[in-house]
């Protein structure tokens, strides 16, 4: 298991469409990917999940992976949600 702290920084936060691109590209690895935020869980392949989770610009998370690809799967999404997630 490895996890990594980031900050969100879209200016509407985790939305439709950055929850949406957020998924899309969870989904793309075996490992279980969630993220943890204010003492509770989502999971980042579900997109009902991360909207349940409203995330706003400035909250931080705690983006956790866990399974045969997790270290690639980590850079990728840190990389992802630090670029923006698309937007």
């Amino acid at each position: 298991m490895v996890s990594k702290r980031l900050k969100i920084t879209n200016p509407t936060g985790l939305h439709l469409r950055p929850a949406g691109n957020l998924c899309k590209e969870a989904m793309q690895y075996k490992s279980k990917i969630t993220f943890d935020y204010s003492g509770n869980t989502a999971n980042a392949k579900s997109v009902l999940s991360v909207l349940g989770a409203c995330i706003k610009c400035g909250d931080e998370i705690t983006l956790i992976c866990e399974g045969e690809d997790e270290e690639k799967a980590l850079d990728a999404l840190s990389k992802y949600i630090e670029s923006g997630l698309g937007e």
